[in-house]
């Protein structure tokens, strides 16, 4: 059994699977949203989809690595711990997870030159953590999926 999450989940053989898997997490996270925010959420998610459909597979694949990083000390914790699952060990953490989540989108975002990406991204960001933290029990899912024990 691999001992990292980088061992887990960076595999050259592995990566495409998760990739795919967390891409669907956004999906499923998008569609899971209700009310007026819900409705600005899917419809914005919809056009950008539709203007380049594989936009969403890029960004996870391109943020694997660093999110990666972000969790292996929670998924070391996590399995020093050994009691649980790793969604409950993230539920009680969830507060700090997504902010270590969200450090590495805020670090993109800081240093983009696109002053339009640096506005967009700070308008949205204040709902990013609660959209993370909900989002955390689907990905624990993912990464017990792909060997995450």
């Amino acid at each position: 059994m691999a001992a990292t999450l980088k061992e887990i989940l960076l595999d050259d053989s592995k990566r495409p699977g998760v990739v795919a898997d967390m891409r669907q997490v956004v999906d499923d996270e998008v569609a899971s949203k209700s009310g007026m925010s819900g409705t600005a959420i899917k419809s914005g998610y919809g056009l950008v989809n539709k203007i380049k459909p594989d936009i969403i597979g890029e960004a996870v694949d391109s943020l694997l690595d660093d999110f990666t990083a972000r969790l292996e000390p929670f998924y070391a914790d996590y399995r020093e711990k050994g009691a649980g699952s790793l969604a409950e060990y993230f539920d009680g953490r969830s507060d700090e997870v997504a902010d270590a989540l969200l450090g590495v989108t805020d670090a993109r975002a800081e240093s983009s030159q696109r002053e339009s990406i640096k506005k967009v991204y700070d308008k949205l960001r204040p709902q990013g953590k609660k959209n993370v933290e909900e989002a955390l029990p689907r990905v624990a899912e993912v990464l017990t999926k792909h060997g995450a024990q």
